[in-house]
């Protein structure tokens, strides 16, 4: 099979032919229509998650994938082959298995079957990205009326998280460019905040909220002193899904919160879907690429530039 791959560590990603991979108990082998990118799957192909998750090579990148069913392991029963799917890769060691590829060896686990509704594009661009936007505001127990900030709107995680927070009736405020303001706007943002003013973005905040945000989702940061704490009011709660939630920085600001570990199971999957099926939850792609250029969608990825989510298309 054709797949994107990093042959060995240290190596740049290539598409080149690897063996299909074979099924087990508990798994789906999944013929790939389409791919999604995500920011982790620069980590991994750049070795930078090897200390923390042992890999194994050639790795296959990429973690999400819709596509049509092959075949199933022992113990499968919810899926079965010629069945229309989508899913991703859950982390275990040893990092190997991927989705940028015309097969897919998926976990049961995080399969669920794809709405006739949904074209295969979509589905792709579900799973880590809308977990994780889902996961984020659930940890924030967001109630109608409440005011959210969310850093790094503009990205894949964040379309889902605008939209999310929105449904639940909370006044988001998302961080963008001039440029993002009419998208994110019409994902559900009521305020749009320049994060490359001058300005800082804690006082953008405070000029339409002086008292306060009630929560902070963080998308962009990697350490607690990057957190934008003072545009949160006190008692508000900050989520973060790249682990700079540190709850003695945070109860020094007389906050809480927590750090988000998506988990793209087949219980969160399938409501996403649904959501997205009827048109309640768009799925905002920005980009659709070839097997072939898979890196260029890594590179702007990468680089800071990516808006929304970017696919990647391995078969008609």
């Amino acid at each position: 099979m054709r797949a994107f791959n990093v042959p060995e560590s240290g190596a740049q990603p290539v598409v080149s032919d690897l063996p299909v991979p074979e099924v087990t108990d508990g798994t789906v082998l999944v013929r790939v229509k389409s791919a999604a990118l995500n920011a982790i799957d620069n980590g991994l192909a750049t070795g930078m998650m090897a200390a923390m998750l042992p890999h194994a090579y050639p790795l296959v990148v990429g973690r999400d994938a819709a596509g049509v069913v092959e075949a199933v392991g022992a113990g499968v029963d919810h899926v079965a082959v010629g069945d229309e799917v989508f899913g991703h890769v859950l982390l275990a060691p040893p990092v190997q298995a991927g989705t940028i590829a015309e097969y897919a060896l998926l976990p049961a686990a995080a399969v669920a079957a794809k709405p006739a509704g949904l074209g295969f594009d979509q589905a792709a661009a579900l799973p880590l990205a809308g977990a994780a936007a889902f996961d984020s505001v659930q940890a924030l127990d967001v109630q109608p009326g409440q005011v959210v900030l969310v850093t790094g709107a503009t990205g894949g995680v964040g379309s889902y998280a605008v939209q999310l927070l929105a449904a639940r009736g909370a006044t988001v405020v998302a961080t963008g460019t001039a440029a993002d303001a009419d998208r994110l706007t019409s994902l559900g943002a009521t305020t749009v905040v320049d994060h490359t003013s001058d300005t800082p973005l804690a006082e953008q905040v405070a000029a339409s909220y002086p008292d306060g945000v009630d929560g902070l989702i963080d998308l962009v940061s990697y350490s607690p002193d990057a957190l934008a704490l003072g545009a949160v009011r006190k008692g508000g709660k900050v989520a973060s899904t790249l682990n700079a939630a540190d709850e003695q920085v945070l109860a020094e600001a007389g906050l809480t919160g927590s750090n988000i570990m998506a988990a793209p199971v087949r219980e969160v999957l399938e409501p996403l879907a649904a959501q997205a099926a009827e048109g309640t939850l768009k799925v905002d792609i920005t980009q659709v690429l070839p097997l072939e250029q898979a890196g260029d969608g890594l590179a702007t990825i990468a680089s800071g530039a990516a808006r929304g989510k970017i696919i990647v298309n391995i078969a008609d």
